[in-house]
């Protein structure tokens, strides 16, 4: 049997396991678009007139239907063919994180699900939620790792902690509180470890602060 087929025989059986154990949740594709992401697409579709990808009647009509968009799914379209998958103002990307001997990152502006499952043997999976949109105020990560790493990078004040019923033996929680806080705000969002860790260890951090200049200019 090639490497490529025990890999993704590996792949399947894991996914079966976390699957087995994941609530269904609703398409991202159908979450209600925000002011805000409506703004984000049309800076997009501007940039994209500004250097000729798009005509003027063209920017015109998307924006127009940007502005009429009620779902993230309508949004999305409307930059699909103008940006790379990793540069989308909105990115649908719902698939789990998976790493075989390999690392896997995701992080940008994409649609974090209430559910994500996350599956490492031997590799390192980075999942950055600093940019990212919260589909729920608590996202429940669904851990099936062997012998690997799994890395959140999460904002200041965001909680993270274990389901009763995981076996996660290492777990580093290095999320700062903001500044002058003293401790998590009653509605901070909360990421909740679940599911099992064999050998591996999960790590929680938040992003390094800017460093302040020693010198300023006058």
């Amino acid at each position: 049997m090639s490497s490529e087929s025990r890999e993704s025989r590996l792949n399947n059986l894991l996914s079966a396991l976390i699957a087995s154990r994941s609530p269904q949740t609703a398409p991202t594709e159908e979450l209600r678009a925000s002011d805000a992401d409506r703004e984000r697409v049309i800076a997009v579709l501007t940039d994209a007139v500004t250097d000729g990808r798009l005509s003027h009647p063209e920017h015109e009509e998307r924006v127009a239907q940007a502005y009429a968009a009620r779902t993230l799914g309508d949004l999305a379209a409307l930059t699909a063919d103008l940006l790379p998958p990793e540069e989308q103002p909105l990115r649908m990307d719902g698939r789990p994180l998976t790493a075989f001997f390999r690392s896997e990152t995701r992080g940008g502006r994409w649609v974090v699900p209430s559910h994500v499952p996350v599956t490492s043997l031997g590799g390192r999976v980075t999942m950055d939620l600093c940019e990212a949109l919260l589909q729920s105020r608590r996202v429940v990560v669904q851990l099936a790792v062997m012998a690997g790493t799994v890395t959140l990078i999460v904002p200041e004040g965001v909680r993270i902690v274990t389901a009763p019923s995981a076996r996660v033996g290492s777990v580093r929680d290095e999320v700062r509180l903001p500044p002058g806080a003293t401790g998590h705000a009653p509605d901070a969002p909360v990421i909740e470890l679940a599911g099992f860790v064999l050998g591996g260890k999960v790590v929680a951090k938040s992003p390094r602060r800017p460093r302040k200049g020693l010198f300023r200019r006058t």
